[in-house]
């Protein structure tokens, strides 16, 4: 018995926590009138169907008046029909089992007991069908009232923002108040947050500047709260806006009621970049041992906010003394010294001034400003407009002489060139330096141009140029010192294309306070002209037609012949040719076949056609297959004389041009025709019959890769109105479309060759008879790329006939019949013998006995 209650009992305590379960917010909640407010009301763990119904009731005092329903419409007590209407009161549904009740302008008569409840829809009652929380609507007395900052700080300068908040005191009431900034570019940002209760929430940005104290809040017993920025930087430039809040505590967690905000005012932050300026005074113009003072003058509005770091500048890169903000000064040289002598003044003094001390000196100043404690950051740099310092160097009089001791007579030979420094006692402590150049006309402009060779610098290293390295690395040019006025230029090898004007340049290097050289003077000597006699050598070459291009696609050929009176057994020969469209038209560089007989494309990407190959001594020999139009024009051969400069390398002497030929021929627009063929004219079912169709050009036939055809393969069969059915096209890109056919058979076409196409049809029918034709649609690529159209060709038609085999059409079913009547007929016999055995064989009987009858009947 005691174990039946406990089980009941136990029953009784599931049904309670298994049933219904309708729940609202815990209360009370305050809200502040004209404000939006919501109660969501939720229903758990009933039965019925998925999407509940809600009805809510407000209770003031004894009074019950009936809100809203979500099933009847009529439900709202008439005092709120109007805001239903209007949807200032409305009900919401979130979900299946949730609603929201929610008032757009909250009103103080609203504070009430609000219930909602559920209708029930469970098989048994359990759980709790309603649930009620309590909200108080209060006066809306939060009241904003800011101090307008200044309009404008000085970088570095304090800002103070300063807001004051009132409000009514409200139990389960919380204000916080929301500094932020508002710029042109991006959205508002908060700065700090005071509240609800005493925290503090800074803004993600301004995390760092609250911690290293560039951000201070001060609050006082009036309601009346400040910010204050230490050192303001531009960044700080923008609208400030104050926020006032007001917050419950409802279910664990801060909810807002209520939120006002308050425009303070523009700020604008003064860069210290606008008013820095930075300038320099001094004497400019000295000589060699003076002493040079120059002054730095900084200017700022606000001197006292800054710390300046300076430092002078050597031609813009190179810092002679820097002073920092801690006042040490670092100098690259004894001879200088930097002092502040004033409020930004800053000097520089050089003592015993040299040549090398010449050149663009300027004052860079780096303004830093105190963001916080400890803190400094870069405000602004400026570099003073730099001022030139001229001094004049001792006058060291000294002169420079060319002189070619050795002037090859022959291509190959050496040739010497001699620079010599005179009245070099009147140098002390200085260094020379020369430098080799090389000037020459230039064969197509006439004009002249000047190259250098090499130099030897103030250390005595050897400075090859880019054109001259090669042949320096080998040996082949030496520049040398012979004494410490004399240096020597030595060509090993001359060349052709050696001879023209030489010069050297001497330059005095004198050295500097830091260890360097600076160059103090430098003289250069007049143009020396070194020539080559040519001892008879002449050269000329003569081009020559020996095969005619007479139409497109046939093959041209020249040859170039080289004859000259005197000719190195080790010289070699290099040929270029080149075609002009039309006389006076600028010529296009085709190929070349260097002295090394390496062949070579130049301004051409018709490998495959054109050919260049030395057939003689001094005869080469040029061909073009498969001409086209744009080949038509006028050719020549450019021929070189090239010497080996040493056991590698060629050194290029001589050239000449030869007369010009002329490759043309007459163009007549191409014709074409078709014909086709058909390997049978009779063919059995499912054989397959093969029809080609060729094409033939007549006329100027172009090149295969500017020509190509569209194929039609027709069929007009015996049955039907006889008329020409499309069965298969190829374009000319190769692109293959086959009619619909309702037959067993198919049908292919590939393409044989450049101007041959065929048709295959495999496994035919009768339907296959019939007659057959070929179409083509030439396209001819012009010169510029441009494809053409021209007219359709047919071909003649040929006759396809499918024969009918009368014994092949009756063998297979003949067979078949014959096969399928020995089956049932033996199958009958067989049946019939079984039959016969089972059903007709004689059984033995043997009957009952009267007298054992008898014997029954007695007992």
């Amino acid at each position: 018995m005691g174990a039946v209650l406990l089980l009941l009992t136990f029953c009784s305590f599931s049904g309670l926590s298994w049933g219904r379960k309708v729940s609202v917010p815990e209360g009370p909640l305050v809200r502040v009138e004209g404000q939006e407010l919501s109660l969501r009301c939720e229903v758990s763990d009933y039965e019925g169907p998925q999407e509940q119904d809600f009805e809510w009731k407000a209770a003031h005092g004894s009074d019950i008046i009936s809100v809203i329903s979500t099933f009847d419409s009529s439900f709202s007590d008439p005092s709120l029909t109007e805001r239903v209407l209007s949807k200032d009161v409305s009900l919401h549904r979130l979900g299946d089992s949730t609603v929201e009740l929610r008032i757009k302008e909250a009103r103080v008569t609203d504070s009430a007991t609000y219930t909602c409840s559920t209708p029930s829809t469970d098989s048994t009652i359990s759980g709790n069908y309603d649930a009620s929380v309590q909200l108080k609507v209060i006066h809306d007395s939060l009241v904003l009232a800011p101090e307008a900052p200044v309009s404008s700080v000085r970088e570095g300068r304090s800002l103070s923002l300063r807001c004051s908040v009132s409000h009514d005191f409200t139990e389960g009431k919380y204000l916080s108040v929301t500094w932020s900034i508002k710029k042109e570019t991006s959205t508002e940002e908060d700065l700090v947050t005071f509240g609800p209760g005493v925290g503090i929430t800074v803004g993600g940005n301004f995390t760092q500047r609250y911690a290293d104290g560039g951000m201070h809040l001060h609050s006082d017993t009036g309601g009346s709260y400040s910010l204050v920025l230490s050192g303001a930087v531009p960044a700080d430039q923008g609208m400030y806006v104050c926020t006032g809040r007001e917050w419950t505590r409802e279910q664990g967690g801060w909810n807002r009621i209520q939120e006002k905000a308050a425009v303070m005012g523009q700020v604008v932050v003064v860069p210290t970049a606008e008013s820095l300026a930075v300038h320099i005074l001094g004497s400019t113009t000295l000589t060699t041992g003076d002493t040079l003072n120059l002054t730095c003058w900084v200017s700022a509005d606000d001197h006292a906010v800054l710390s300046l770091e300076v430092s002078w500048l050597f031609n813009a890169t190179q810092v002679l003394a820097h002073v920092g903000r801690d006042g040490v000064v670092a100098k690259n040289s004894n001879v200088l010294s930097m002092s502040q002598v004033g409020e930004g003044v800053f000097s520089l003094e050089m003592d015993g001034v040299e040549p090398s001390d010449m050149g663009l000196y300027s004052c860079r100043v780096r303004a830093m400003v105190q963001r916080s404690k400890g803190n400094w950051y870069l405000a602004a740099e400026k570099t003073s407009t730099p001022v030139q310092v001229s001094i004049t160097p001792k006058d060291l009089a000294f002169s420079v002489t060319l002189d070619s001791p050795v002037v090859a007579q022959y291509v190959g030979d050496q040739t010497e060139l001699v620079c010599q420094v005179t009245n070099i006692s009147l140098l002390r402590c200085e260094r020379l330096s020369v430098s080799w150049f090389y000037s020459a006309a230039n064969a197509s402009t006439g004009q002249m141009s000047t190259d250098i060779i090499a130099s030897l610098n103030e250390n005595g290293s050897l400075v090859p140029s880019e054109k001259y390295k090669s042949r320096i690395e080998r040996g082949l040019v030496m520049v040398t010192r012979l004494e410490p006025g004399t240096f020597k230029l030595r060509l090993l090898r001359t060349a052709n294309t050696d001879a023209g004007d030489y010069s050297c340049r001497v330059a005095t290097w004198a050295p500097t306070h830091h260890g360097l050289w600076i160059k103090s003077s430098e003289h250069q000597t007049q143009a020396l002209k070194v020539s080559l006699p040519s001892k008879g050598l002449s050269l000329s070459v003569v081009a020559r037609t020996t095969r005619p291009a007479t139409s497109c696609g046939s093959t041209f050929e020249m040859t170039c012949q080289v004859k000259s009176k005197v000719l190195q057994a080790d010289a070699g020969l290099s040929v270029l040719i080149s075609v002009q469209e039309g006389v006076g038209t600028p010529s296009r560089r085709l190929a070349s076949l260097g002295p090394d007989l390496v062949f070579k494309l130049e301004e051409s990407s018709q490998q495959d056609r054109l050919s260049l190959l030395k057939i003689g001594k001094e005869e080469f020999r040029f061909r073009i297959q498969g001409v086209q139009l744009t080949d038509r024009g006028f050719y020549s051969c450019e021929v070189g004389v090239w010497s080996r400069q040493d056991g590698n390398d060629w050194s290029e002497g001589m050239k000449r041009d030869s007369n010009k030929v002329q490759l043309s021929f007459e163009y007549t627009k191409p014709s074409f025709e078709i014909s086709i063929v058909s390997d049978t004219s009779n063919v059995y079912p499912w054989e397959t019959v093969k029809m080609e169709c060729t094409l033939s050009v007549s006329g100027t036939s172009p090149s295969i890769d500017d020509l190509a055809y569209d194929i039609h393969w027709y069929q007009g069969r015996f049955s039907g109105s006889g008329s020409l059915a499309l069965l298969a096209s190829m374009d000319r890109w190769g692109m293959v479309k086959k009619s619909r056919r309702n037959d067993s058979s198919d049908c292919s076409l590939e393409r044989l060759k450049d101007h041959k196409f065929a048709l295959n049809i495999h496994g035919t029918q009768d339907s296959d008879g019939g007659e057959y034709y070929c179409s083509a649609t030439p396209w001819i690529r012009s010169s510029t790329g441009v494809w053409s159209r021209e007219p359709d060709i047919i071909s003649k038609k040929i006759l396809i006939n499918v024969k009918f085999a009368l014994w092949d059409s009756m063998k297979l079913p003949l067979m078949y019949g014959m096969c399928a009547s020995l089956s049932v007929g033996l199958f009958s016999l067989i049946l019939g013998l079984i039959c016969a055995q089972c059903c007709c064989r004689n059984t033995t009987h043997t009957p009952r006995t009267r007298i054992k009858l008898m014997d029954l009947e007695v007992d």
